[in-house]
């Protein structure tokens, strides 16, 4: 090819092949799935083949934690990069996101991406209240979920698609986990349950469902495979919180906001990692920005995380703590008041340090009597477990459970996560941990100031004030 002609194929043929360098983005979200339920982090009795082989070719997180513990504010920070926090109504649960906020999959659409969604992506809430009239933040909806999607998809463009699921969230097939051969001896409860077959069946129909969603993500894999799509793509499976029961979903604690999360990416992952620095969720989207050489917006609070698995890049994510929080999930407190059970946490890798603002409030909704129509605790999913510890709460021995997992809660809690694993032992009075605490209290409110957490700059934020989008009646509104 004569020296001309070789230099006008390069110059034109420069942007077609930055790209086919681009990746595919795969992005597998379970609904209700948490630490550390996989077989990756330790758990020898829920079967997460999937999610383990990634692991085993890519990077595994060791300390991922979702921006609030609650499905809409959850997802609403995957998909802006930001803290739940700067959402607005999105903050909350049932509520909207504003079109104001860059989403990423909109993003890598602009950018000449091919993107879309399957199932459960942004929600719930009323998207139309946002501004969302024609489309959605996770890209157009594939009924026929990723197989459809591709067979749509241009060969020349590079794709983006949300996997989402409904697993395994409430309400389950009673007896589903049992049945299906998963030994309830063997599961490991948290202390603050009593042990009970009940309960020990409760939790293995949630494994069954965690199962079910591994499976979906392998059947994605085998068609990215077969298509000839799996190598450059960039793979990401996780949870949107924790497991729908008492103390966990809903809290702050690790069995509420800490997640499992793997990335894989064939082309550019050789030899597996596994990360002990605590990230955010909110890291994913500028990520993917970062990854298909895409801008990432200002107003994006992640970190990107491709410094782990790419040498060239310049982002950096070192910080050895994350911020987390929650304001209103349902309203579960007295009616007819709209008022959530505003919290916010520090968590490094040695202690988890959580500010509760208005202590008054019950942690999980009042006993009787909410804004909400199912009217008790009604932050905490209904099942078997929640059933059984509200039933033997007079009994002799079981009130701590009780206490645990529906009781007040001080303005202050502290952990020490070596000796403690599951968060049951406050130490934020005892005298030996008060610098600490000090410490790590001044800390969560500079780096709120420095986020624009209105819950710290705002005498009376709107968090509380805002609708309650659900399609039921709730009392005395």
């Amino acid at each position: 090819m004569p020296f001309r002609i070789l230099i006008l194929f390069l110059v034109f043929s420069a942007p077609l092949l930055a790209q086919n360098e681009r990746p595919n983005i795969l992005f597998c979200i379970a609904d209700d799935w948490g630490w550390p339920h996989a077989g990756s982090y330790g758990d020898t009795v829920v079967q997460t083949p999937t999610f383990d082989g990634l692991a085993q070719q890519g990077i595994l997180f060791e300390n991922a934690f979702v921006s609030s513990p609650s499905c809409t504010p959850s997802r609403g920070a995957v998909l802006t990069g930001q803290h739940f926090w700067r959402l607005g109504e999105g903050a909350n649960l049932w509520s909207t996101l504003d079109v104001a906020h860059p989403v990423y999959p909109l993003l890598l659409e602009q950018a000449g991406y091919f993107v879309g969604s399957w199932r459960k992506a942004w929600g719930p809430g009323d998207l139309k209240a946002g501004g969302y009239t024609d489309h959605n933040p996770a890209g157009k909806v594939y009924k026929g979920g990723l197989e459809q999607f591709l067979a749509e998809k241009p060969q020349e463009k590079p794709f983006c698609f949300w996997l989402g699921a409904s697993d395994p969230h409430r309400p389950y097939e009673k007896g589903s986990g049992a049945t299906s051969g998963i030994d309830l001896n063997a599961i490991e409860l948290p202390p603050y349950y009593p042990d009970s077959k009940e309960i020990r069946s409760d939790i293995a129909d949630y494994y069954y469902e965690v199962q079910r969603f591994d499976k979906d993500v392998a059947q994605a894999l085998a068609l990215l495979q077969e298509k000839g799509e799996l190598e450059n793509t960039l793979i990401v499976v996780t949870g949107d919180h924790g497991m729908p029961f008492p103390r966990a979903k809903g809290n702050l604690y690790d069995m509420g906001a800490r997640v499992p999360l793997v990335i894989s990416w064939p082309r550019k992952i050789k030899s597996p990692k596994r990360i002990q620095s605590p990230v955010s969720l909110t890291d994913l989207a500028p990520t993917f920005l970062e990854a298909a050489r895409v801008a990432i917006p200002e107003a994006m609070t992640g970190k990107a995380l491709n410094g782990y698995f790419n040498p060239s890049s310049t982002s950096k994510n070192e910080s050895d703590f994350v911020l987390l929080g929650r304001e209103r999930h349902t309203p579960a407190q007295k009616a007819p008041s709209l008022n959530g059970y505003p919290s916010r946490a520090i968590r490094t890798n040695d202690y988890l340090y959580i500010c509760n603002y208005a202590p008054d409030r019950w942690p999980a909704g009042v006993p009787e009597g909410a804004t909400h129509p199912k009217n008790s605790f009604t932050d905490s999913d209904s099942g078997p477990t929640k059933t059984i510890i509200l039933a033997q709460k007079d009994q002799a021995g079981y009130s701590k459970y009780y206490d645990w997992c529906f009781g007040p809660r001080p303005a202050e809690e502290l952990y020490a996560i070596a000796q403690d694993r599951y968060q049951t032992n406050n130490l934020a009075q005892q005298p030996e941990y008060a610098e600490i605490k000090k410490s790590l209290a001044q800390q969560l409110e500079a780096e709120l100031i420095v986020a624009k957490d209105p819950r710290v700059l705002e005498q009376k934020p709107a968090f509380d004030s805002y609708p309650y989008r659900a399609r039921y009646k709730l009392k005395g509104q």
